[in-house]
């Protein structure tokens, strides 16, 4: 399964992007800000560019791990009744580590993660919590299926 994350719009402390899963549109992201990083630059210079909390990830491919249970998301009740902890998790992700998708409002909600929902108000999204429920029922599936899952992470800016 492939997912595409194609960020739309970047501004001073957040990107606004959108997910299409198999080349469907599904739902839009909300990240921290686009410092144009891309998987590709040495990692030497991703860290000198990168600022923690306040930089979405570098553009590239990566393999979205479904079975490890998130430390942080395990404590939370709603991550355990919709997906046993285990949030979806980018692999291989140069200078960060424990890159997710998740629920959330806005880019103080990342920190450096995937954010889902519908940008229906500037700055955030809405809908986060069913949004996450139908992209992980997608990806459980595929999961379980033994297809290997990976998003490519573009910009359009």
């Amino acid at each position: 399964m492939k997912l595409q994350l194609k960020r739309i719009f970047n501004c001073k402390n957040y990107c606004i992007g959108h997910i299409y899963v198999d080349g469907q549109y599904l739902c839009d992201t909300i990240e921290d800000t686009d410092r144009m990083l891309d998987q590709s630059m040495p990692l030497a210079k991703i860290k000198s560019i990168k600022v923690k909390s306040e930089t979405a990830i570098p553009t590239g491919t990566y393999k979205v791990l479904m079975n490890i249970v998130s430390p942080k998301f395990s404590l939370k009740q709603y991550y355990m009744d919709v997906c046993k902890g285990k949030v979806p998790r980018l692999a291989n992700v140069p200078a960060w580590e424990g890159v997710l998708i998740h629920t959330g409002t806005n880019q103080y909600s990342s920190a450096g993660c995937i954010i889902v929902g519908y940008n229906k108000i500037r700055g955030r999204v809405v809908d986060s919590k069913p949004v996450f429920e139908k992209l992980f029922a997608i990806l459980k599936a595929a999961y379980n299926k033994g297809e290997e899952i990976t998003i490519e992470i573009t910009r359009t800016y």
